[in-house]
């Protein structure tokens, strides 16, 4: 089963990592470089800082566009994760292991794959 860690990180953890400096990426290396050793990760990305951000919802048939991200809380979201593993607590233990874990917040939740095979059986 697919697991997607989301990864909120503080406004300060987002300026540590444009820094770019070996100190802040060699955790995440090695953390990535599990992760594909192991044989689970499927995908993933960072997100540009959260002032970056464009919400947009369609109310009454017109769409209206907010700058920012749509929660205003202590941590934003900055990237995903998507790993392949055989249950909840084995993506547990890798969210554990995400170096923003001690700083911010990681939630992890199953992919739906069942909906992408709903909607794909649709296009037959």
């Amino acid at each position: 089963m697919k697991y997607m860690l989301l990864v909120y990180e503080t406004p300060e953890h987002f300026r540590i990592r444009q820094a770019q400096d070996d100190e802040t990426w060699r955790p995440w290396r090695a953390y990535y470089k599990a992760m594909v050793d192991a044989g689970v990760y499927v995908d993933g990305a960072p997100l540009e800082e959260f002032a970056t951000a464009t919400t947009v919802r369609l109310r009454d048939g017109q769409r209206r566009v907010q700058d920012g991200p749509y929660a205003d809380t202590k941590e934003q979201l900055g990237g995903f994760i998507i790993l392949d593993l055989p249950s909840l607590d084995a993506a547990l233990d890798w969210a554990a292991r995400c170096p923003v874990a001690a700083s911010g917040a990681i939630e992890v939740r199953p992919v739906a794959d069942y909906v992408l095979d709903t909607l794909r059986a649709g296009n037959g």
